[in-house]
């Protein structure tokens, strides 16, 4: 009669015959493995998620006077004394820190518009309300270099 076995125990030790002990020993060592792995995994993921904010570099501008009034591509009316944004790198609804490299000032705005192509090829990251250009402290410049970062909704200066 003959005894059934493994095929992939058969595979590994094709010589001579797998004890009970030693296959009870490999189905342990083999749990033990797939828990540290586990573990690992879910570990490097709850890093890998905190550090995951999006920064850019660019130049921002901002808005025209003209669009005061106009629907956004969120769907609201745009004012100049909000402190939203448009740009093509962010969600829209998101929140980032735009920080002007000149002089260091940052301001945190919401993105709810989308800019043209050709702004985008230019290099712009961002276009700007007037008020949050005045804060940023480049109305008289008309472009500056920036960093945009992603933040957390409820994020002060």
């Amino acid at each position: 009669m003959k005894r059934k076995s493994n095929h992939v125990l058969r595979v590994y030790n094709h010589h001579r015959r797998v004890g009970f002990r030693k296959v009870r020993l490999f189905k342990r060592m083999g749990v033990t493995a797939v828990f540290l792995v586990l573990q690992l995994t879910v570990f490097c993921q709850r890093d890998t998620a905190a550090k995951k904010a999006k920064i850019l570099f660019g130049v921002a501008s901002f808005y025209s006077k003209h669009l005061e009034g106009v629907k956004t591509a969120s769907g609201e009316i745009f004012h100049h004394n909000q402190l939203v944004a448009a740009s093509n790198n962010f969600k829209l609804n998101s929140w980032v820190r735009i920080t002007n490299m000149r002089n260091g000032k940052s301001v945190i705005v919401r993105i709810n518009d989308r800019m043209g192509k050709a702004m985008q090829a230019l290099g712009r990251v961002a276009d700007v309300t007037l008020s949050a250009a005045q804060q940023l402290g480049f109305i008289n410049r008309g472009l500056t270099k920036v960093k945009a970062e992603e933040v957390a909704q409820g994020t002060a200066e």
